[in-house]
């Protein structure tokens, strides 16, 4: 039988744009479909943006640095409006990248919303497709639970998109998007409460890094509210919203940004009708080679409640074109050492286990930690410290996980993360030699465990 392609795909985020691009890359007829923006979440309202207005929020601390470095800086004034028309502006310029790099690797390009039609058709604004292979790769949108004033918060969506910066901001969630946003708009200047139904945020982390975490959030302004939910918000009649939590206590705030979860995005996919397998949670169900129940429709990314990280989704995403298309090339994804960011400020990265993990996994374990005062802020006020830490196996001398909090913590735990993968040892880390003075240099110098368990 003929098709009109051989691989279509649905949804052009991190994952999508990888697969097609690489099946039409190795003599695939491929096309794909996007009924928003080219690039998904991460380029439009996810990590790009979001790290963005993280550099945005620094700038505050880095003026109140430097008059110790002799410079005196007058008086400040920041601009939301032009910080967000700026990063307009470059969002847009990374949409016209991902359509050129589509259509000069010779992807087909449709907009709109594609429903699936049947094991090898899809429709798309009144037309039928037909394609070998079908591939979802829709990511995932913001969920908010029913309550209460539901109809007054905002997701991670629209936060990007707001006209002005709020003066007081109420923030609810306790993972990345939370994290990251509460100490965005408190870089920024607003009034920001934090609330999380949880005992402690950063889930995930190392519990070392996500007390250090709290510790200077706290220090740095940030009204955390754990073990906390809103029962009820009511916007009073000057605007302001009143946000009642469990315990009875009353928060004022002009805008309310709910990170709570997300759920896959499949509505209008015709799952259903096809029989298409998805958990209680919605996501896709799918085997190794990222095939759902019907080998001809496979799914990658978000929508499969894999590990939702951009770079996972690519690299799913060039999996599936190298299996597909070029067989003698493929290898599964490794999901055993993921390394991840969490750009709050300060910033968190991991790569490998958490002693917490190490410990559940039964491995005897030597735990190194520093904790400094990094150079840069020793002729300011600045009290914030950064934290390193390595959990290392006692019986084989093997790193399993390495772990930092503090600035440009992802930058340096990425090549640490790279170490891990080919087996790094403590002791290789203690014959190497430093780069001094910089932070970086820890990795390679914390000589005395803290503790051995």
């Amino acid at each position: 039988m003929s098709f009109d392609f051989d691989l279509f795909v649905i949804g052009a985020g991190s994952g999508g744009v990888r697969a097609a691009r690489f099946a039409a890359s190795y003599g695939a007829k491929v096309a794909i479909a996007e009924s928003n923006d080219l690039g998904g979440t991460c380029v439009n309202v996810g990590c790009v943006p979001k790290k963005l207005l993280v550099y945005a929020a620094q700038y505050s601390g880095e003026f109140a640095h430097a008059e110790g470095y002799g410079w005196h800086v007058a008086a400040t004034d920041f601009s939301w409006e032009q910080l967000i028309k700026n990063k307009n502006s470059e969002i847009h310029r990374l949409n016209e990248i991902y359509k050129n790099l589509l259509q000069g690797s010779g992807v087909t390009l449709y907009k709109g919303k594609v429903g699936i039609s049947g094991v090898n058709e899809v429709k798309l604004n009144n037309r039928s497709i037909t394609a070998r292979h079908i591939l979802i790769a829709t990511g995932c949108a913001p969920f908010v639970p029913d309550f209460s004033g539901k109809e007054h918060v905002i997701t991670s969506n629209e936060v990007f998109y707001l006209k002005r910066l709020p003066e007081r901001i109420a923030i609810v969630g306790g993972g990345y998007i939370a994290t990251e946003f509460a100490s965005i708009f408190n870089g920024l200047g607003s009034e920001t409460s934090l609330i999380y139904r949880g005992d402690l945020f950063a889930n995930g982390f190392d519990d070392g890094l996500r007390k250090h975490l709290r510790d200077e959030m706290l220090l740095k302004g940030v009204n955390i509210h754990f073990n906390s939910n809103i029962s009820q918000i009511v916007k009073s009649q000057d605007g302001i919203y009143k946000l009642t939590l469990d315990n009875g206590q009353v928060l004022d705030a002009d805008c309310i940004l709910y990170a709570t979860g997300r759920r896959p995005m499949t509505d209008g996919l015709g799952l259903e009708s096809l029989g298409i397998r998805q958990d209680s949670r919605g996501h896709i169900l799918v085997d190794e080679n990222y095939r759902t129940n019907i080998p001809s429709i496979l799914a990658i990314g978000d929508v499969t409640g894999s590990v939702q990280l951009t770079p996972v989704a690519l690299a799913e995403g060039m999996a599936v074109a190298k299996r597909l298309f070029k067989p003698e090339e493929y290898q599964p994804v490794d999901y055993s050492l993921v390394p991840t960011a969490m750009f709050s400020l300060p910033n968190l990265a991991m790569a490998g286990l958490t002693e917490q993990q190490a410990k559940a996994k039964g491995f005897r374990l030597k735990i190194y930690e520093s904790k400094f005062r990094p150079m840069k802020l020793v002729l300011t006020t600045d009290q914030e410290k950064t934290l390193m830490k390595l959990v290392v196996d006692a019986e084989t001398d093997r790193v399993l996980g390495c772990h930092m909090a503090g600035p440009d913590a992802a930058e340096i735990v990425q090549g640490m993360a790279i170490a891990i993968k080919s087996g790094v040892t403590k002791r290789i880390l203690d014959e190497s030699i430093g780069i001094h003075p910089c932070s970086a240099e820890e990795f390679v110098t914390m000589r005395t465990p803290v503790h051995i368990d």
